[in-house]
């Protein structure tokens, strides 16, 4: 059998380059959706646009029809944006379903028929706190209602999918030690953020022998934050 495949989309993101080099490392090979190439060496990238239905149907018809030994995709595209009822309109929602909802539902509903003819998947999405937390929803409204969508969806994935063994894992966290995240909060404790590099940790657990004994997972990686 060929060199088992995982698919990655956002592969260049705050995320994405942990979790690329994280797998590459555990001997997976890419399929990085993403802009450019870029710290992406050794992976298969294309970019692809994953707010359009009809672009991701024809991504994953290519891929799938080579002998990708695909069995699982982590799905880390999203966006921010912060806003409460009475300035979150039309515009914003739209904006952030499409970025955080759509991309991954459009890639979700394209491979579920490879995974049943393939003997099951693994589908790993990233949540936000917020979705959890109305307290800190409320000043971000459109992000945390689009990311709830993500939450529901996972749960959907595990109902439908149980008998063929299709599965949803969702890692959410805290506050993300990134460079941007360090420029907005100078003065924040950051050693109380989540790293990258323990999101891709975590990610990588999930595909092991012990890892696939958990069912309809929910990490809350928080750290302190």
């Amino acid at each position: 059998m060929s060199q088992e495949s995982i698919l990655v989309t956002g592969a260049t993101g705050n995320l994405g380059g942990a979790v690329v080099k994280k797998l590459q490392q555990e001997g997976f090979h890419i399929y990085a959706v993403a802009r450019n190439a870029a710290g992406l060496e050794g992976a298969t990238v294309t970019s692809v646009d994953l707010m359009s239905e009809t672009a991701v149907n024809e991504y994953i018809t290519n891929i799938v029809s080579h002998n990708v030994n695909l069995k699982t995709v982590v799905l880390l595209v999203g966006g921010f944006a912060a806003g409460n009822l009475q300035t979150t309109d039309a515009v914003a929602l739209q904006k952030m379903y499409q970025l955080n909802f759509a991309t991954a539902y459009f890639v979700v509903r394209a491979l579920w028929p490879y995974f049943e003819v393939n003997g099951g998947g693994h589908f790993i999405l990233i949540g936000a706190r917020s979705a959890f937390n109305p307290q800190e929803a409320q000043d971000t409204l459109a992000y945390s209602l689009a990311k709830s969508m993500v939450v529901q969806l996972s749960e959907i994935i595990n109902a439908q999918g149980k008998a063929q063994n299709i599965r949803a894992s969702v890692i959410v966290p805290g506050t993300i030690d990134t460079a941007q995240n360090r420029q907005a909060m100078p003065n924040a404790d950051f050693s109380k953020w989540t790293t990258a590099q323990a999101i891709a940790d975590a990610i990588g657990f999930l595909l092991t022998d012990s890892g696939q004994h958990l069912r309809a997972p929910v990490l809350k990686m928080y750290n302190e934050s």
